[in-house]
């Protein structure tokens, strides 16, 4: 089995369907350690994807107007016990345009893997981008995770972002998002984690909201066991007339676990409005007793409520 082989493999585990990169009216990339495997494109669509030493270098520009109906695929990933990626991309999405991304980063048998993710997105006026990240990182744990974004909405345009780490090891995972929103702007950042064993999960997302109107949303679920550590830092400032921002952080922690949440909020306009709320405990225990009483044990029970959560 080769190593495209080997990473679709993985791409199943991870909820992925690999049959998508057949299909020639589906825009993809695929990179795995440094090498571009494969990459196609659509109209409306360009895509520059270059090799470096470090990993690879992708420019990606959604034509103005142009509205793909199909989601654009990425993947990225390591199949060795060890190595190094570094993805360096820039996403631009020209005045009213949309697009839906869907990005796989794999890394099945990570001992002693580094992968890096620089990231610079531009939404233009009007225009609309989704993009759902799903990670895959094998069950050794050895695998530091550091992706870093940059974003800038302009004025109408939408940013939706979803990221999901549920299967297998965490690992180390840092992620640093920061998002700027111009008038009646609207962006949503998502995260969902599940550490295990010394797993370290810091997350720090950061919503600036500059423009009249301008609305946003973190929200945060974080389940954590065994001797897992986990920081979450939700950031969102209310800079304009009309902004309204909310900080939502949920994290369920088990054993010797430790989890910490840090909502901040600003506001320097008299007519913003941000909130927060964070939670931190252990599985509720009304939850369980009705589970178990349907027959679940108290694991198969504490397994259902986490799952829930994380959904």
């Amino acid at each position: 089995m080769n190593e495209f082989d080997k990473l679709m493999v993985a791409m199943g585990v991870a909820g992925g369907e690999s049959a998508i990169l057949d299909d020639r009216e589906t825009a993809h990339l695929v990179v795995v350690g440094k090498r571009i495997i494969s990459s196609r494109t659509v109209p409306g669509l360009e895509v520059e994807a270059d090799e470096t030493e470090a990993g690879a270098r992708i420019h990606i520009r959604l034509i103005e107007g142009t509205h793909l109906t199909t989601p654009v695929h990425t993947c990225f990933g390591i199949v060795h016990h060890e190595g190094d990626q570094h993805i360096e991309i820039e996403v631009i999405l020209e005045r009213n345009s949309s697009a839906r991304f869907i990005a796989h980063c794999l890394f099945p048998n990570a001992e002693r893997v580094q992968h890096i993710m620089d990231a610079h997105v531009e939404i233009g006026e009007g225009a609309a981008m989704e993009y759902q990240e799903r990670h895959f990182h094998g069950p050794y744990g050895g695998i530091e995770v550091i992706p870093k974004a940059t974003v800038r909405i302009g004025s109408g345009g939408r940013y939706t972002s979803d990221f999901t780490l549920t299967d297998g090891r965490v690992g180390s995972l840092a992620i640093d998002y920061d998002v700027e929103a111009a008038e009646d702007a609207v962006v949503e950042l998502t995260a969902r984690v599940f550490g295990h064993g010394r797993d370290d999960i810091k997350i720090r997302e950061r919503v600036v909201l500059a423009g009249r109107n301008a609305r946003g949303m973190i929200k945060t679920r974080i389940a954590i066991e065994d001797d897992a550590l986990a920081e979450v830092t939700g950031i969102t400032e209310g800079n304009a007339a009309g902004a309204r921002g909310h900080v939502d952080c949920m994290e369920i922690i088990r054993d010797r676990a430790m989890a910490k949440a840090i909502p901040i909020v600003s506001v320097t306009h008299p007519q913003a409005k941000v909130t927060h709320e964070a939670a931190i405990g252990s599985v509720d225990k009304h939850q369980m007793e009705t589970l178990m009483a349907h027959g679940l044990s108290p694991e198969e029970s504490v397994d259902m409520i986490v799952k829930g959560m994380l959904r």
